[in-house]
C-alpha cells in the first residue's frame, strides 16, 4: 500500500525534517553544542490520528503509515504506539522520531561539514582571541559564513586590541592578507569582535557599529569646513577647508557668517564685505558646534525651503541660538511657485526653535496646504531674490 495524498494535520517525515531544519536555522542546535548542552538524544513528536479519525477515514490512515515505511530515515529511529479499538484492532503507528546522537543529528540534516568547520572556528578562536567566543555562541550560522576569512579577522581584532588608539587610522592595521577594503567590507562582524574584545572605556556604543573608527577609538577621517570669506583680514584665499579642530582654535576674521547647504549656492553667493560664507552641507550643520566662537558671530542660515531644511535648522539654534534664517519664510516660497518640487520623504520632527513665521511655514508644508510635499530647493530661488536678501541681511557690515 502506498501513499497517495497528505492528510491534513497528520506529520509526514517531510514535516519532521521541516521542523529539524528550522532548529537548525534558528541556531538553536548549535548553539547548544557549543555551550555544552546536549543536542541528543533528539525526540521529534508525531501526530497521527486518534483512533476514531483511524476508524471514520481508514483509508488515509492506511495511506499515512505507509508513507512512513516508505520513507528514507537514514539515521533516524522511528518508535510506534499502539493505536486501535472495536472497529479496527490495535496496530502499530508512527509516534515519535528519534536521533539518538549528535552525529544522526547532523547526518540527517546534511550539515556533518558544517559542524566540522564550526568546530575549527572555535579552536581558532579559543588559541587566539578567547573573548571573541561568546559572539560565535550567539551567532554561530554567522561565523560559519565568515569561516574562510576567519583568521585574518581574529587577526584584526587583535591588533586593534594591541595598537589601536586615537592616532591610529584604520589604514595602519598591519595583518598579513588584510588590506583597508577588508576591513571596510567586514565591518559589522568586526565591530561585533572588537566589542567583546576591547575594554569597556574603548568602545563607544553611541557610534554607528559600521563607523569602526568613531565607535572603537580610533582616528577618523577628519572633519573640515569650507569658507568663502569676505572679510580682507582673511586674507587673499578665494576658498579654504580647514579642519574643524584647527579652526576651532583659530577663527576666521569675519564677524558675520551665512551657512549654505547648497554647494553651488555657496559658491555663488553675493560678495557682502565682512561677510563669511560657510558650506553647510547638509545635516554636517552639526560640525559648526565644534567652533565655539561661532556663538559670537552674526550667523545667518540659509537652506532648502522645505522640511529637512527647517529640521537642520533647528539643530543649528541648538548651539547658536541667535542665528537667523534668510529665504525660509512663505513669502518666499509663494513668489516661486513654478520652481517647486517634490520633497521626496519629509520629516514629521517637533521643531521647537524655529520662529514663529517659520513655524507657520513648517506647518504649512507638513499640511501640505500648497500642494503635496511641495519643496523650494534653495539653488531654484531667483539670483536676483539672493542677491536683495543677502545685502539686507547685513545692513551694517
Amino acid at each position: 500500500m502506498t501513499g497517495r495524498r497528505r492528510p491534513a494535520g497528520w506529520t509526514t517525515w517531510a514535516d519532521v525534517r521541516t521542523s529539524l531544519r528550522a532548529r537548525w536555522d534558528s541556531g538553536e542546535l548549535l548553539r547548544a553544542r557549543l555551550t555544552g548542552r546536549p543536542v541528543a538524544p533528539l525526540v521529534l513528536p508525531v501526530r497521527g490520528p486518534s483512533a476514531r479519525e483511524a476508524a471514520e477515514r481508514f483509508g488515509e490512515a492506511q495511506d499515512w503509515v505507509a508513507g512512513w515505511r516508505a520513507a528514507r530515515l537514514g539515521r533516524a529511529r522511528l518508535e510506534t504506539a499502539a493505536l486501535g479499538g472495536r472497529l479496527i484492532g490495535v496496530n502499530e503507528v508512527p509516534n515519535r522520531v528519534v536521533l539518538d546522537t549528535d552525529d544522526d543529528v547532523w547526518t540527517v540534516l546534511g550539515v556533518s561539514a558544517d559542524v566540522e568547520a564550526l568546530d575549527e572556528l572555535v579552536a581558532t578562536t579559543e588559541a587566539a582571541l578567547p573573548a571573541a567566543l561568546s559572539w560565535v555562541a550567539a551567532k554561530p550560522h554567522e561565523a560559519l559564513n565568515h569561516a574562510a576569512d576567519w583568521p585574518r579577522l581574529l587577526a584584526v581584532a587583535a591588533w586593534i586590541l594591541r595598537h589601536g588608539g586615537a592616532g591610529v587610522y584604520l589604514r595602519q592595521v598591519d595583518v598579513p592578507g588584510v588590506d583597508t577594503k577588508f576591513i571596510e567590507q567586514r565591518r559589522g562582524v568586526l565591530s561585533a569582535l572588537l566589542v567583546r574584545t576591547l575594554p569597556p572605556g574603548r568602545v563607544n556604543r553611541a557610534a554607528p557599529a559600521a563607523d569602526l573608527a568613531r565607535r572603537f577609538g580610533l582616528r577618523g577621517k577628519p572633519d573640515s569646513v569650507r569658507f568663502r570669506s569676505f572679510d580682507p583680514a582673511d586674507g587673499p584665499y578665494s576658498e579654504l577647508a580647514v579642519r574643524v579642530e584647527e579652526l576651532a582654535r583659530i577663527p576666521f576674521a569675519a564677524k558675520s557668517v551665512v551657512v549654505v547647504e547648497n554647494e553651488v549656492s555657496y559658491l555663488a553667493f553675493p560678495q557682502v564685505a565682512g561677510v563669511a560664507v560657510v558650506l553647510g552641507d547638509g545635516y554636517a550643520v552639526s560640525r559648526l558646534a565644534a567652533l565655539p566662537w561661532l556663538a559670537e558671530r552674526d550667523v545667518v542660515y540659509w537652506g532648502d525651503l522645505d522640511t529637512h531644511g527647517f529640521r537642520a535648522l533647528d539643530r543649528l539654534r541648538r548651539f547658536i541660538p541667535t542665528a537667523r534664517s534668510m529665504l525660509m519664510d512663505e513669502g518666499t516660497l509663494l513668489a516661486h511657485r513654478s520652481h517647486w518640487s517634490r520633497e521626496p520623504v519629509p520629516v514629521t520632527d517637533h521643531l521647537p526653535l524655529l520662529t514663529s513665521d517659520e513655524q507657520t511655514t513648517y506647518q504649512l508644508l507638513l499640511r501640505h496646504e500648497h500642494g503635496d510635499r511641495v519643496r523650494l530647493e534653495q539653488e531654484r530661488i531667483r539670483f536676483s531674490a539672493v542677491e536683495r536678501a543677502a545685502t539686507g541681511a547685513f545692513p551694517t557690515t
